[in-house]
């Protein structure tokens, strides 16, 4: 079966150039040309991938992002005309995947695609479990959620994002870069100390003492492990 990528854009020429593009390549295209229908065709249709546009009527693009992240793990990409960091970095606290500049080219944007489908994908690496129990946290990778002593956790789409990554690896070291690749996509424009700020939130959620973490540790020279 062909993945399925949604777009959700309001110009109407650039909406069928990305369906006549994605369908040459040998994708099922689903469109949508406000944020309200791309919210309800998402909810219906469950495509593997999302190419939303920021700049739409009926709900803008940072509204739909938060809203499906909310109830979904789809891989999204955003698109604006516009180029400011601070667009950016709302759009991926939201929890996006990636973030896409107008102009661009299809060639550019069918390689990000290719790249986020093969990353949820996982390459063919083993199956990540539904959850991850570390004594009285719980971290519900298939629901999205995650409670301590049977009360919800409230967290960003982005610190869950992260403890779920290391969660899911358990053992395991990653660097700094090697999170925000992983987290924040290839062509992040910022530093490693994101992953710190994020991680101290975690430990303040999480660890029974964040000043002494239990859960989360920090290797020397190297980056973080989860060791719940």
């Amino acid at each position: 079966m062909p993945d399925t990528v949604l777009v959700v854009e309001d110009e109407p020429n650039l909406l069928a150039a990305f369906k006549y593009t994605l369908e040459s390549e040998g994708y099922d295209a689903l469109t949508a040309a406000d944020g309200a229908t791309g919210l309800r065709v998402a909810r219906e249709k469950s495509p593997d991938i999302v190419v939303l546009d920021v700049n739409m009527p009926a709900l803008d693009g940072f509204e739909m992002c938060r809203l499906l992240r909310r109830e979904s793990s789809v891989p999204i990409i955003m698109l604006t005309a516009r180029g400011e960091e601070d667009d950016r970095v709302e759009g991926l606290e939201l929890g996006a995947d990636d973030y896409v500049v107008k102009p661009f080219s299809m060639k550019e944007l069918l390689a990000r695609i290719r790249n986020m489908l093969r990353r949820s994908a996982g390459g063919g690496a083993a199956r990540t479990p539904e959850a991850v129990v570390s004594g009285n946290l719980v971290i519900d990778l298939a629901g999205h959620t995650a409670t301590l002593n049977d009360e919800p956790l409230n967290m960003k789409p982005r610190e869950f994002a992260l403890i779920a990554h290391l969660a899911s690896n358990r053992g395991r070291a990653f660097t700094r870069d090697q999170i925000l690749e992983r987290l924040w996509g290839h062509d992040y424009i910022g530093d490693s100390r994101t992953v710190d700020v994020h991680v101290r939130w975690l430990r303040e959620k999480i660890e029974p003492d964040p000043s002494k973490p239990r859960r989360i540790v920090t290797i020397r020279g190297v980056g973080y492990r989860f060791d719940g």
